[in-house]
């Protein structure tokens, strides 16, 4: 094998890997990820693992729960814009939602960063919106892993996914078997689009309607910030609901819209009748329909429609759930019943 002088030796750094970089971005985001941490954390960053101690005394029969998920296309929105300290919300929202459905409480989050080059300013903003969801959301940070891999994205792009952990009582799950005629779907508001759907988002946004992100909608709000509006976290509402009734199921409204999650929730022998019209619907929504040409049951498999989170309740507390939302805060929209049915789990829309 040729020798090969010291100037022309490689390096890792020169293969595009700079440790250095990554060495200052750790530094960097550590009082951001304490930030989040809660009394069970255990150590601090830079360990091979996150360390939690459950309080298994609050508990008689603790049940982990856990759940993954990224932020899919909607990261094409925040590399046209330049923006990045609200994705990481986003990344939050989409994993803790989908924990606290069994009625769990969200303990701690991961996350998994990728990107080509490594910058490290860009990437603080990603862990500001990351560590602001587990604020939220009321999880610590434990720990993420990043990664820079020269060649493999484009230039400016990156990936993310998450990982949450939760924790519920055996007797206290939630999962749809005490449903019966008659009990009521409660629908919270959403955000906006969340993060679902945005592969024809950005088809209609940018391609057929020719916007670019610094452009404004027809109802005056800018592109960009309709878009890159963070994904709701449902986790201290719903416990705060839970406190004030017994919730017999809950439904995050995610990709796949009412029609394909409400069914995950419902037991054979039973489907959810929603009444459409019942809450209003955020603007972005009909302009999708309209520009697009979008069938009204593809808008309702496909986006939330103003609707991230629906509640199962018996009809005698309906009214209690009501209040209980006001009192927190927060208008919920009584938006249908479950009745009864001879076939598999399904949605009938009415109006």
């Amino acid at each position: 094998m040729p020798k090969r002088d010291k100037k022309n030796r490689l390096t890792y750094k020169a293969s595009g890997v700079d440790i250095n970089a990554g060495d200052r971005f750790v530094q960097m985001i550590t009082p951001l990820v304490r930030s989040t941490f809660r009394s069970e954390v255990l150590g601090d960053l830079g360990g091979f693992s996150g360390l939690f101690s459950l309080d298994a005394k609050k508990f008689r029969e603790p049940v982990l729960v856990s759940g993954t998920d990224g932020v899919g296309t909607k990261l094409k929105v925040a590399f046209l814009a330049d923006r990045h300290d609200t994705i990481g919300i986003d990344l939050v929202a989409m994993c803790v939602n989908d924990v606290i459905v069994s009625g769990a409480e969200p303990l701690f989050f991961l996350d998994y960063f990728a990107t080509g080059k490594l910058a490290p300013e860009k990437a603080v903003d990603i862990v500001k919106g990351i560590a602001e969801g587990c604020r939220q959301a009321g999880c610590a940070l434990i720990g993420g892993e990043t990664a820079e891999m020269p060649s493999f994205y484009n230039d400016g792009e990156y990936d993310l996914a998450g990982f949450a952990v939760g924790v519920v009582e055996r007797s206290k799950i939630i999962d749809g078997t005490k449903l019966h005629p008659g009990d009521r779907l409660v629908g919270v508001a959403s955000s906006g689009l969340h993060s679902n759907g945005y592969s024809l988002v950005r088809k209609v946004i940018f391609e057929q309607l020719g916007l670019s992100v610094q452009d404004r909608l027809e109802y005056g709000k800018n592109v960009g910030d309709e878009l890159l509006t963070p994904t709701r976290i449902y986790a201290k509402l719903l416990h705060g609901l839970m406190n004030q009734a017994e919730i017999k199921a809950v439904a995050h409204i995610t990709g796949g819209g009412i029609t394909e999650n409400l069914p995950r929730v419902i037991p054979s022998g039973f489907a959810a009748k929603v009444q459409r019209g019942s809450w209003p619907v955020p603007p972005i929504f009909p302009l999708l329909q309209q520009a697009g040409g979008v069938e009204i049951d593809e808008m309702f498999r496909t986006f939330n429609m103003g609707i991230g989170l629906i509640v199962v309740v018996a009809e005698e507390h309906l009214e209690r759930l009501l209040s209980s939302g006001h009192t927190l805060g927060e208008n919920l929209f009584p938006i249908g019943e479950i009745v009864a049915t001879t076939g598999e789990p399904e949605v009938i829309y009415a109006g």
